[in-house]
């Protein structure tokens, strides 16, 4: 998601005012403090909505939540608190690699009653030697996002597109009336944010290695087996963008294009419902859909969908700290009134048992729960790449590929050669 760092002056005072240099936790006058560090800005406002829920109940705990993300490196920030000694006690993961980078931190969870009643299949982007190290946010799917209203418009049934052909030719469609429905471009594909092209590459990444996290974690070669397909979309994405592709930035294509109506499609996942539905009310719930891509079948579409990040516990706490931070976790995902957060202001698509299917309002969201339901969908691939894979070579390579700087030839090259030498 987004990763600019964005960190709010009050939570800056804050954070200074509680001077937590040592690795032992916090209290204040009999309180446990906890410091947690998020990065999913999009829903900020209702993570410090539900903290503060939780203090009411909670008295004795205090709860520092700091917010990072956006469009720079979210990573950088948490590496930067923890080599400082000012180390989160609650932090998010954001798949395997991740899981690996902080294993030496991270609290062994797989006893806790989060591990336990998590969805099949989801422990595993953050569970390394048998040990849960990290128990999911919820669950998010992305890929083409569309304002089926201009859809409409043009004449084209969004259910009826059932290829690659099909969607070529609804791009074609939108883009010969761009004038009468008011575009600026068919899409707004924001590939100046490296996390987008990034997390656009799973699709054709993921089956090469089984659509399994871990089998794509421990791949030594890349073999770039769906290369055309990506090639495909790419060529398409980028022809037919409201602007350069390698250039577009994220609050150009999600708040002013995409929410504005000015283009039909963008690339990102239902985290963009929050955003969408503070600009327009109605566009969640009316205008937004989802066409999957058509990689490994011509006629079987499928989305990204799955955990997206976890929550660690930091192991070096006292126990009191950490038995603190796995009692809030726990909490939000089980206590009525943090439950019916979750669905209804977070909007998210909840990775635990205890939730019904039929409590996900948001219709974006419901309709990525029955792809994930009935096994329409590949897994955050990206996140199991080698470090740094997806963003600084695939992100860059794309960069230059749409601005003509180098051929697809050169690109395929760069990534399979790179993906080799840093598995080896």
């Amino acid at each position: 998601m987004k990763k600019l760092l964005l960190v709010s002056t009050a939570i800056l005072g804050m954070l200074a005012l509680s001077a937590c240099g040592s690795s032992e936790g916090s209290s204040d006058k009999g309180k446990t403090t906890l410091e947690v560090f998020n990065i999913k800005t999009e829903t900020a406002e209702q993570m410090d909505a539900l903290v503060e829920k939780y203090e009411k109940s909670h008295p004795d705990v205090k709860i520092n939540m700091t917010t990072v993300g956006g469009g720079t490196d979210a990573t950088a920030a948490m590496q930067s608190k923890f080599s400082s000694g000012d180390e989160p006690d609650v932090f998010m993961l954001g798949g395997l690699s991740d899981a690996q980078t902080w294993e030496h931190k991270l609290y062994d969870l797989t006893d806790t009653d989060l591990a336990k009643n998590a969805i099949e299949g989801t422990l595993e982007g953050a569970t390394l030697n048998d040990k849960v190290l990290g128990v999911p946010m919820n669950i998010e799917g992305y890929g083409w996002l569309v304002n089926k209203e201009i859809f409409e418009k043009a004449g084209i049934d969004v259910e009826s597109i059932q290829s690659f052909a099909d969607f070529e030719s609804a791009v074609k469609t939108l883009d010969s009336k761009k004038e009468e429905l008011g575009l600026e471009g068919v899409f707004a594909f924001s590939g100046g944010e490296t996390w987008v092209t990034s997390q656009f590459s799973s699709n054709f990444i993921a089956p090469e290695f089984s659509d399994s996290l871990v089998e794509t974690y421990d791949a030594k070669e890349l073999k770039f087996d769906y290369s055309k397909q990506m090639q495909s979309y790419l060529d398409l994405a980028s022809k037919y963008n409201a602007s350069a592709l390698e250039s577009m930035d994220y609050s150009t294509s999600v708040e002013e294009l995409f929410a504005g109506g000015k283009t039909a499609i963008v690339h990102q996942g239902n985290w963009i419902v929050p955003t969408l539905n503070s600009l327009d009310e109605s566009f969640a719930k009316e205008k937004l859909d989802i066409i999957p891509m058509f990689v490994e079948s011509e006629t079987e579409g499928k989305i990204v969908a799955g955990p997206a990040w976890y929550w660690g516990v930091n192991k070096d706490k006292d126990q009191a700290v950490i038995d603190a931070s796995i009692d809030f976790l726990n909490w939000m995902y089980t206590d009525k009134e943090a439950m019916d957060s979750i669905i209804n202001d977070f909007d998210f698509i909840p990775a635990y048992t205890n939730f019904a299917s039929d409590d996900i309002k948001d219709p974006l969201s419901n309709k990525i729960y029955t792809y994930l339901a009935d096994g329409k969908t590949v897994p955050w691939a990206h996140n199991s790449y080698p470090d740094g894979f997806g963003q600084n070579v695939i992100g860059v390579q794309v960069q230059a590929y749409t601005a003509d700087q180098i051929t697809w030839d050169d690109f395929a090259k760069t990534i399979t050669t790179t993906w080799n030498d840093e598995r080896k």
